[in-house]
């Protein structure tokens, strides 16, 4: 299993897991250069997503962040072998699915093997499938299909939720912000807040409906946030900005099961599966709009699912992943 739920862990007096659970390179063969200042470009782009080829077919990855649990974030391991598996395939094929299965924690003192088979090659549909290892063991395991895009009669969506624009709310470092200023944080809450401004992490977020930070009300298993990556990435090819959307889809999605139950804290969680369908092309370095909703939970486990909007009103994904939740009642206070 791998960590993907950074707010969750363990931290004194619960601070940090309280504040994230409420508020909440690639280097492709096909991607064209782009004349961009390096220190604008995205370091999803540079790093992050950036693999090193050892053979055919055989890569290794690093890690740009990693949680304070010291397991590795499953969005950075999904994101990478959806990379591996997409340099394999001819330039006009796409990713239209992914599903993963994490099955053991990821170490983040050494950097991950990709190995890519090369399960099948029709004249539509591409299949691969990858294996993340370290220690001679795998971490992950993913199955990825691409396919030759192809007009049809057939086209229908849900309709996007319609909620403010991101000009008109705060990133989570705005909120933070706004949570520090209050003269009767307690000292341990503050000491949680500027740890987490202090982490670098790639991608930006704008709640839409931040829960109250201090947990006084039971919510439904739903939550909105628009969400980009930092810096610039461009146009590109869609292999590019699929492999920076299965990063993105991970960050804050299984805490969605939480937010109905305020008196209680996630001691332990961890990814079990992740799936992800790709429907509409779209930038990764521009806003969409993460719809997440749990519909069930239950032995110890918690079914999420989300949808990835254009600002255009285009469903652009679907994502739905289940995972380990261990939880223990807390009545602490942060005042």
């Amino acid at each position: 299993m791998a960590d993907n739920e950074k707010r969750e862990e363990p931290m004194p007096a619960n601070a940090r897991q309280d504040v994230e659970s409420n508020m909440s390179e690639l280097n492709t063969d096909q991607v064209p250069t782009v004349e961009v200042t390096p220190d604008l470009r995205s370091v999803l782009v540079t790093s992050v997503l950036n693999l090193e080829k050892l053979d055919t077919d055989l890569y290794r990855g690093k890690h740009h962040w990693v949680p304070r649990t010291q397991r590795l974030f499953g969005g950075q391991i999904v994101g990478q072998a959806l990379v591996a598996a997409a340099k394999s395939v001819s330039e006009d094929l796409f990713a239209h699915s992914l599903h993963c299965y994490f099955v053991r924690a990821g170490d983040p003192k050494v950097p991950v093997l990709y190995q890519v088979d090369r399960t099948r090659d029709g004249r539509s549909f591409s299949v691969r499938s990858v294996k993340a290892i370290q220690h001679g063991q795998p971490i992950l395991i993913c199955q990825a299909s691409f396919h030759m895009q192809q007009p049809s009669p057939l086209q229908h969506q849900f309709s996007m939720p319609a909620v403010p624009p991101p000009e008109d709310l705060l990133t989570v470092e705005e909120l933070i912000q706004q949570y520090l200023s209050n003269p009767n944080l307690a000292e341990n809450a503050k000491q949680g807040l500027n740890k987490l401004l202090a982490d670098e992490i790639p991608i930006e977020i704008k709640p839409v409906n931040p829960p109250d930070f201090y947990r006084r009300v039971a919510m439904e298993p739903k939550k909105l946030f628009w969400v980009r990556a930092r810096g610039h990435i461009g146009e590109g090819d869609m292999k590019l900005h699929c492999c920076v959307a299965a990063y993105v889809s991970d960050y804050s999605f299984l805490g969605t099961a939480l937010l109905p139950y305020p008196t209680h804290r996630a001691k332990f969680s961890a990814s079990l599966d992740h799936a992800m369908w790709f429907h509409s092309t779209f930038r990764a370095d521009e806003w969409m709009l993460y719809e997440c909703e749990s519909p069930w939970a239950g032995g110890s486990r918690g079914l999420v699912q989300g949808r990835l909007w254009r600002r255009d009103g285009v469903l652009a994904a679907s994502c739905a992943q289940e995972g380990v939740l261990r939880v223990r009642s807390v009545t602490e206070s942060k005042l």
